[in-house]
């Protein structure tokens, strides 16, 4: 396995969010990345609408770690270009065993995420015809539940306003699409 660090070793911050409290680190054929103990991380970044499909954790854990560092301090210091840490974050996950189904569409996630964040957007326009296309066949899976997910969360945070209305307590994260 492509890890050399063993188990993934995190500690709780806060709801979202997860320090790395033991060096992660990933070696290829060429490359080598350590993510440092105290990075924070929040496994993988799924929509709440879609969180059914792909958790935040799981198998692919340690590929998402990874992935957080290179989308944050890889592309920062010029260690990776955004597609290329995207595509490491799909080779870790199949040298992780991640099916294959399941990690084309979290490369088809994480690429859609690179085009509305200003520093990873260059180059996106490259890998815009695997993107399209596999949101194209998709699509017929995944918009039907989400849209289900979708209005069930509206009408849940609007129930939970009216509670904490009513009884003067604070209105929690339910309206919230993400996890």
């Amino acid at each position: 396995m492509p890890m050399e660090s063993g188990d993934v070793v995190v500690r709780s911050v806060d709801d979202d969010h997860w320090s790395v409290e033991e060096p992660l680190v990933y070696r290829g054929r060429r490359d080598r990345f350590v993510v440092p103990a105290g990075f924070l991380t929040d496994f993988a970044t799924v929509p709440r609408l879609v969180v059914w499909l792909v958790p935040r954790f799981g198998r692919y854990t340690a590929a998402a770690i990874l992935h957080d560092w290179l989308c944050t301090e890889g592309i920062r210091s010029g260690a990776v270009t955004s597609p290329e840490a995207d595509g490491i974050f799909r080779r870790v996950m199949r040298e992780n065993g991640v099916p294959v189904l399941r990690r084309w569409l979290m490369w088809c996630g994480v690429r859609w995420g690179a085009l509305v964040d200003a520093e990873r957007r260059p180059g996106w326009w490259r890998s815009a015809p695997g993107v399209l296309g596999i949101s194209v066949l998709a699509a017929p899976v995944v918009v039907p539940p989400a849209l289900v997910i979708g209005l069930a969360l509206l009408v849940y945070a609007a129930v939970e306003g009216v509670v904490g209305v009513v009884t003067g307590s604070p209105r929690g994260d339910a309206g919230s699409f993400r996890t």
